[in-house]
């Protein structure tokens, strides 16, 4: 049986999305404002949450009708049959969006969902399951604009940006997706090294190192689905360990952090020694990890590049809510472009950047720039490479 799938993510990352969709072969996908839809089995969703490395999550669209009153949207939901979705006795939680429409509140829609559901399940089971904000068995989203309504559940969960390995935070780290994008989109045969000057909690290398070795994002997490009452394990784990047999950990790649705070450092090895804990077969051993990354403190202009390394620059300057002093700034990226410029030569680069002022400051002379949003920051993210 088929569905209808959206799989929203950051705005920008679209077309990075649908790449990965298209990839993925899932059937009938469409890139979409927000996100990427496609039509497809209950099988094709499960390799969406483990595959997708840009994807916040993965909605099943259950019905979508004009809606400009609260009855209608009533109506609708309860005409929905809840029962594979969640048990009588376990317990959900609706979210909604509201724009342009006669509806104006998001948790008024939420709350005649809810009825709808709780009144669905008196009906046929004469029992309901309870609202629970935090750790609810089923999530459901209405999304509400221009008085038409489309009411989903959640096949995921949580967020899929939280991959399980993160054990430190840091100060405003880079979101998972947003770095899982820059490095789909880096000029990188993933073997040549690999080395960020301005490190953080590592959340780039991270990325880098799953993509390197085909590690599935998913892998180390568990789903929503896998708790619905129509979800098939047997299926579903057969699906997952081929998925995890195809990790293969680079014994060659090399990963090089720089960080001014030598407590980011440690966080970041941290992160990395969390990717050795996780109980998949294949996961890349202490000892691996151990050679493949050299984290050291440092200023990022003090980094010894080699000639002829052919590296990729994978960084997030500092910008926004990390910066202080603008002029400070400008000149750091100033120092650092030519830095770039005079000593590494066939170097490729993929560096996310606060705007195009800070983009110019480098001096590169050809570079390609997309815009992209980290959180709630606007932001440039440049790529070439160098001459």
């Amino acid at each position: 049986m088929r569905h209808e799938y959206f799989i929203p993510c950051a705005p920008g990352l679209e077309p990075i999305l649908f790449g990965e969709v298209k990839a993925l072969k899932l059937p009938r996908a469409e890139q979409q404002v927000g996100g990427v839809r496609f039509t497809g089995t209950v099988e094709d969703a499960w390799r969406a949450n483990l595959e997708l490395r840009t994807a916040v999550r993965v909605l099943q669209r259950l019905a979508r009708f004009p809606c400009d009153n609260d009855d209608e949207l009533y109506k609708q939901a309860r005409a929905i049959d809840w029962s594979p979705y969640v048990e009588p006795d376990g317990s959900f939680f609706v979210d909604a969006q509201v724009r342009d429409s006669t509806l104006t509140h998001s948790q008024f829609v939420a709350q005649r969902t809810k009825d709808a559901i709780a009144d669905w399940f008196r009906k046929a089971t004469r029992r309901r399951p309870s609202v629970a904000k935090e750790d609810a068995d089923l999530r459901v989203h209405v999304h509400l604009s221009k008085d038409r309504a489309t009411i989903s559940v959640d096949t995921s969960g949580d967020s899929l940006h939280k991959r399980g390995w993160r054990d430190y935070q840091g100060v405003a780290p880079l979101g998972e997706c947003l770095a899982a994008a820059m490095v789909l989109e880096a000029d990188w045969n993933r073997r040549a090294p690999v080395v960020d000057p301005f490190a953080g909690s590592g959340t780039l290398l991270v990325e880098a190192a799953l993509l390197a070795a085909d590690i599935a994002p998913g892998l180390f997490r568990s789903f929503g689905f896998e708790r619905w009452p129509n979800h098939r394990p047997a299926p579903y784990r057969k699906l997952h360990e081929s998925i995890a047999a195809r990790m293969r950990w680079p014994s060659k790649l090399r990963l090089h952090a720089r960080d001014l705070e030598a407590g980011h450092l440690r966080g970041l090895r941290r992160n990395f020694e969390a990717l050795a804990q996780l109980e998949v077969a294949g996961a890349p051993t202490a000892d691996q990890l151990e050679r493949c990354l050299h984290a050291e403190a440092g200023d990022a202009l003090e980094f010894p590049w080699r000639e002829g390394w052919g590296a990729l620059v994978l960084s997030n300057l500092p910008y926004g809510v990390r910066v202080g002093d603008t002029e400070e700034v400008e000149e750091l990226h100033r120092a650092f472009g030519r830095m770039l410029r005079e000593r590494c030569s066939g170097y490729s680069l993929a560096l996310l950047l606060g705007d195009k002022r800070l983009a110019h400051a480098l001096g590169l002379q050809e570079w390609k720039a997309r815009e992209l949003r980290n959180g709630a920051l606007r932001c440039q993210f440049v790529t070439t490479r160098l001459p």
